[in-house]
């Protein structure tokens, strides 16, 4: 486990492609508990150990994943991830670039899209807006560089609906490298895919200051 930042309030780590943020159904260690395991230790605390879940990636996919050691850094920063104040920047490497229905190479761009997940199949599939339940996912994006046929984007969602990021880079005939469950031709090695949580800044829950955690760049085209 490695730790990007932390104080009083505040813990940030990275995580690793294939390991679950919450308990699931495998029974495998999840990020949330190995943190609570580590800081129990660390500090020698006798009790249960505080630590409040703020959002969440796909297991196959790794980056900066903040939590809140106290109940009052929870909420204030719950807030801000409802109210879409939270910056995230994620990069992925896809399939191909981006091109418009015209066939013309898409530099940069915005998506807006209407989506509802199978909670059966774990899948999430565009629909129109006026379908039940459906939920609006926005992001932006951009093509860092392009090369043998497979291109770097980085992509800023304004959103935090599941999936919508792979969702939105097959809807571009670009799907993200080893993401079978939306398109891709071949999985990766490791099983995993190829998208990274590459950055997060929000204001602090009680400095307010304007805080970024981030890691080094994974991902090289």
């Amino acid at each position: 486990m490695k730790i990007l930042y932390e104080d009083n309030h505040l813990i940030a780590v990275e995580k690793p492609h294939g390991q679950p943020v919450q308990a699931d159904d495998s029974g495998d260690l999840s990020l949330l508990d190995e943190i609570k395991i580590f800081l129990k230790n660390r500090d020698q605390k006798p009790g249960n150990v505080y630590l409040g879940l703020l959002h969440r990636l796909d297991r196959p996919v790794s980056g900066v994943v903040l939590f809140a050691k106290t109940s009052k850094a929870a909420r204030r920063l719950s807030e801000q991830f409802r109210n879409h104040s939270v910056i995230k920047n994620y990069t992925a490497q896809v399939e191909g670039s981006p091109k418009s229905e015209a066939g013309l190479s898409l530099p940069e761009g915005a998506i807006t899209q209407w989506l509802l997940k199978d909670e059966n199949t774990n899948t999430v599939a565009i629909v129109p807006p006026s379908t039940p339940n459906a939920k609006l996912a926005h992001l932006t994006f951009k093509v860092l560089s392009t090369k043998n046929n497979q291109s770097k984007i980085e992509i800023k969602p304004t959103t935090g609906r599941s999936h919508q990021i792979r969702v939105a880079m097959t809807s571009l005939g670009t799907p993200i490298i080893g993401d079978l469950k939306y398109g891709a031709a071949k999985p990766r090695t490791d099983k995993n895919i190829s998208l990274v949580a590459q950055s997060l800044t929000f204001n602090h829950p009680i400095t307010k200051k304007s805080t970024t955690v981030t890691i080094a760049d994974q991902i090289t085209n």
